[in-house]
């Protein structure tokens, strides 16, 4: 297992980028606890022509603005004022390219990580959707815009283990509907038959 670099994560496909973040290992100390855990769902988003990113048309708020800062560093966000949604940046600077990062499978630090959701056992449920795995790894806003390829960061990113293209499912992204036909890309990208992805199977809109 070896810390991604910038370089690694500075490609302009960022479909490829997807599947090749799935099996790799998002590693973080916060709070004193450590934990880690495998990526094994991911969903791309590509501004500025894809309606379900942040950043369609180019556009820069506030928020998106980081989206366009350098790869390899996470973005990021809020979602229905609940959920921390975490995103790794991987396009050269001024591209908003990003991978939402939908579920892992958890390593270590599973005992903190039941704690964070309130949890007895480590079933699926602990971290199989991206708001429920940043919950159970202690990721906030706070962490937006932090390097994830700096071996002292906070958050890192490791590649770890190669996928095998007949392993990855691709189907339509999960709650986008207002992305009228983008929403119906195959982006979204599962490890086959892996226990700790989300849910649903099949998005239908």
């Amino acid at each position: 297992m070896r810390l991604y670099t910038e370089a690694e994560l500075s490609g302009t496909d960022v479909l490829a980028l997807s599947q090749a973040l799935l099996g790799d290992v998002i590693v973080n100390e916060i709070d004193g606890g450590y934990c880690s855990a495998r990526i094994v769902e991911t969903e791309a988003y590509r501004a500025p022509d894809d309606k379900g990113s942040h950043a369609y048309g180019n556009k820069v708020t506030k928020r998106t603005a980081g989206m366009y800062e350098a790869p390899g560093r996470a973005y990021v966000y809020l979602c229905y004022g609940i959920h921390h949604l975490f995103n790794v940046i991987t396009a050269p600077e001024g591209m908003a390219h990003v991978v939402l990062i939908r579920a892992v499978e958890p390593i270590e630090g599973i005992d903190l990580m039941l704690h964070r959701r309130s949890m007895d056992s480590p079933t699926p449920n602990l971290t199989n959707g991206p708001g429920k795995w940043t919950q159970a790894m202690g990721i906030t806003r706070d962490y937006d815009g932090s390097s994830l390829v700096r071996q002292d960061g906070s958050i890192r990113l490791y590649h770890d283990q190669e996928v095998s293209p007949g392993d990855i499912i691709a189907s339509e992204r999960v709650g986008i509907a207002y992305a009228e036909e983008c929403a119906h890309w195959p982006w979204r990208y599962r490890i086959k038959d892996h226990r700790w992805t989300s849910k649903p199977d099949v998005v239908k809109y």
